[in-house]
């Protein structure tokens, strides 16, 4: 339920930003995806494109040749790693139960003449030989590998070489492509902000302000996020001259705002003190008057001790008066006294009627 006489005016406030805003969200969307399907620079460039390509070619396949090495000898290194293990494992098992074996026999004839102790020994012997021929395998692998590996960092050296070779072509290919976006981004942001300057400038008291504002803040977004972040780093040549253009418009609107303010104050200054009092709104006179600063000059109100100001001491603009009816004081800004409720000077004028109306009677 609505309180207040105030609140459908707040409502509508409300409902044009929210108008401002899907405007602008729309008109984002669509500004997005015309941005995404412009044809014009490659996003992408890479050192490769610059090299010579058949040796680029050639050295691609190299790596990949000896990366496929690498894991070729990898998978078999393990599988053989597990052989020897096995092997070894299975030596040291035969090697201990020998030694138990020796050690608790007790026969009378020559131990090196036995046919068992012959056995046996041979037995660990071909043992021994597995593990030794699984470990040769083993370190055979390991020097491919090493090999492998050092042939990888030879290319990735070479591969260093080049790329610092067209390092500085690289770097100028860069920036043109840099410099291409930014010019294409920059050609359909400026008219944006030209146009939102404009609608700043003369549409702010327009009744379709809401719809300008939504394009105003489109614009604002086209340049902080469609159009900033992709400003040349290279030596901040660009970057700089937008700025130094942005501050010489800014400082231009500031200077015009100034002297716009300051040819109004003079004017405001030599009209009548009833002038410049109707003249002011009626709501923000209050406001200032609630926070003992005067409407006209809005510096603090002055006045002796213990008695209030009628007038302004520094532009002498009537602050409080007396009510004709009752001859109440009352602020000089009120359209009715507050004590008898008669209209006040300050109410005709905001009719557009003569302060004063005096009624003669009829004989």
């Amino acid at each position: 339920m609505l309180k207040t006489l105030r609140v459908p005016e707040r409502l509508y406030a409300i409902a044009m930003w929210v108008v401002s805003v899907a405007l602008a969200g729309f008109l984002i969307g669509l500004g997005s995806r015309i941005i995404a399907d412009l044809p014009g620079v490659p996003q992408t460039l890479t050192r490769e494109q610059l090299m010579n390509p058949a040796q680029v070619a050639s050295a691609r396949v190299r790596r990949d040749s000896l990366r496929h090495l690498q894991q070729d000898r990898t998978a078999e290194q393990d599988r053989e790693r597990l052989v020897a293990t096995a092997a070894q494992n299975s030596y040291t098992s035969a090697r201990a139960e020998f030694d138990a074996w020796i050690a608790t026999r007790t026969a009378t004839t020559d131990a090196r003449q036995d046919p068992e102790v012959l056995r046996r020994t041979r037995s660990l012997d071909t043992l021994g030989a597995a593990a030794r021929g699984a470990q040769r395998l083993v370190e055979r692998l390991d020097a491919d590998l090493l090999l492998a590996a050092q042939a990888l960092q030879a290319e990735d050296a070479r591969d260093a070489e080049r790329s610092a070779a067209v390092e500085t072509q690289y770097q100028r290919a860069l920036f043109r492509q840099e410099l291409g976006v930014f010019g294409i981004r920059l050609a359909i942001t400026l008219p944006l902000l030209l146009v939102a300057g404009w609608l700043v400038a003369r549409k702010r008291k327009s009744e379709y302000w809401p719809l300008a504002r939504g394009f105003v803040l489109f614009a604002a977004f086209t340049f902080f996020v469609e159009l900033v972040p992709y400003l040349p780093s290279y030596g901040g040549y660009v970057r700089y001259a937008v700025g130094i253009v942005l501050t010489a418009v800014a400082a231009r609107y500031a200077v015009r705002s100034m002297r716009q303010y300051l040819a109004q104050r003079r004017v405001t200054e030599q009209q009548s003190e009833r002038e410049r009092r109707d003249s002011l709104a009626f709501e923000d006179a209050l406001k200032k008057m609630a926070v003992h600063q005067c409407p006209g000059c809005e510096r603090q109100i002055a006045a002796s001790p213990g008695s209030t100001a009628t007038f302004c001491v520094f532009c002498g603009l009537r602050l409080f008066d007396a009510c004709a009816s009752c001859g109440t004081t009352k602020n000089a800004f009120f359209q009715f006294c507050p004590t008898c409720g008669t209209v006040t000077d300050a109410n005709r004028t905001a009719l557009g009627q003569s302060p004063r109306v005096t009624t003669v009677a009829q004989p």
